[in-house]
């Protein structure tokens, strides 16, 4: 299919397409690829950081200390967020800032309060999950297969 466009570029097209091309800035790769594990891991050490707070000052144990500290993160990101920080760091950051559950506590709330003149309901919510429905709805599918070939391959086993 290119090969049919480029038989049907203009030549003042390709002309201006090899300009476009040549003066297109270089992306930084690197220096991208840096950001992104930078942001990304400091956003892992600061859960790390809440995880050993909860066990040491809370009494949570390493098995029960994760949802507290999920939630801190979720709570932190949607704070951020809602300043506006949020953002900026994540167009610093890159991926980085995208991949941890912070990102997708990100992407939901600005989407609520992006619509909340809409309403509750048709504004916030139903703008909300239209993000989160589709990683609910693929979560719960991979959740359900990953189970199914757990249970076919390592049996019903009482587990450890």
């Amino acid at each position: 299919m290119a090969n049919k466009q480029k038989k049907t570029v203009t030549p003042t097209m390709q002309q201006y397409q090899e300009l476009a091309k040549k003066n297109e800035p270089k992306r930084p790769v690197w220096s991208n690829c840096v950001k992104a594990f930078l942001v990304g891991g400091l956003i892992c050490v600061l859960g790390q950081a809440l995880m050993f707070m909860f066990q040491k000052y809370f009494g949570f144990t390493e098995k029960t200390a994760g949802n507290p500290t999920v939630a801190v993160l979720i709570l932190i990101a949607v704070i951020l967020t809602s300043l506006g920080w949020y953002d900026k760091l994540a167009q610093w950051a890159g991926a980085g800032s995208a991949v941890p559950v912070t990102g997708f506590a990100n992407s939901m709330s600005s989407a609520a309060i992006e619509h909340r003149s809409e309403g509750l309901v048709l504004g916030v919510g139903g703008n909300m999950f239209k993000l989160a429905g589709s990683v609910i709805v693929y979560g719960t599918v991979a959740a359900f297969f990953i189970g199914l070939l757990h249970i076919l391959f390592v049996g019903q086993g009482g587990g450890q």
